[in-house]
């Protein structure tokens, strides 16, 4: 019989293995009780190894630094590129939208420039290369606080032009999406620009492929609701999208 260490151990390795397991899934494998496990896991929870997520834990290392937005462009390319595809045809001519930072909304740009009379506030420097001086479309930039790797303006100028405008639809990325924990971000100092920005619209849509999914980063932005309408790839985990649609989020499958 191991001792209580031990099995917080094996009990780790086993989130380790699955990624994402229940509760109950871990006190049938180990024959202990479901209270047993739960405060072997709180310990786990504790020492910053594994996160509480709807319907059990999920395995959680620190990320790593995440990758320029320029490279990020040529990852996971295609599904990125269906996925602004999809965003775009959901924007109507004349229409007022908030466009945020990332790969997938710069593909988003992109695919908005056969719009006409569209008004797009942002505070990203790739879309504003894609969309300036494009006929049809009246484009909105915001000052701030430049961050490099994001090539995105960030901060309390950025919060407070941001707190001046209201936009039908909200389109951002983000980089971590789970039921329990909310919408997340690993850049903390950008956490309160991502809140004032999701207040311009009660229409929220989120851009972001499907390894997003399940991810929790360090800086929590919004409950899950928040989010009106999530845009992933074909490769998203079916329970996850079930979860969403259960609380009334849209769902769109590219």
């Amino acid at each position: 019989m191991p001792t209580k260490s031990e099995r917080q151990e094996q009990i780790l390795d086993l989130i380790r293995d699955h990624n994402r397991i229940t509760l109950t899934e871990i006190s049938e494998n180990f024959g202990v009780s479901e209270i047993t496990i739960r405060r072997d896991v709180k310990v786990l929870e504790d020492s910053g190894n594994v996160r509480r997520a709807h319907g059990g834990v999920v395995y959680y290392v620190e990320p790593d630094e995440e990758a320029p937005v320029v490279k990020r462009q040529l990852v996971a390319q295609t599904a990125k590129q269906d996925i602004a595809v999809q965003a775009a045809s959901q924007v109507n001519n004349g229409d007022s939208i908030f466009l945020g930072s990332g790969s997938t909304a710069m593909y988003v740009a992109r695919y908005l420039k056969n719009h006409q009379r569209l008004t797009v506030t942002t505070n990203a420097v790739t879309v504003i290369q894609e969309l300036a001086n494009i006929d049809g479309i009246n484009l909105i930039v915001l000052g701030g606080i430049l961050r490099p790797s994001e090539l995105s303006m960030i901060g309390h100028i950025t919060e407070q032009a941001l707190r001046e405008v209201r936009v039908d639809r909200v389109i951002v990325g983000m980089r971590g999406i789970d039921v329990t924990a909310g919408l997340t971000s690993d850049y903390l100092p950008e956490v309160m620009t991502d809140r004032a920005i999701m207040d311009m619209s009660g229409t929220v849509t989120i851009v972001a492929d499907s390894s997003k999914l399940g991810h929790i980063a360090s800086g929590f932005v919004a409950p899950i609701e928040r989010m009106t309408t999530l845009i992933t790839d074909t490769s998203a985990n079916p329970e996850f999208i079930a979860e969403l649609k259960e609380r009334e989020i849209e769902v769109i499958l590219s």
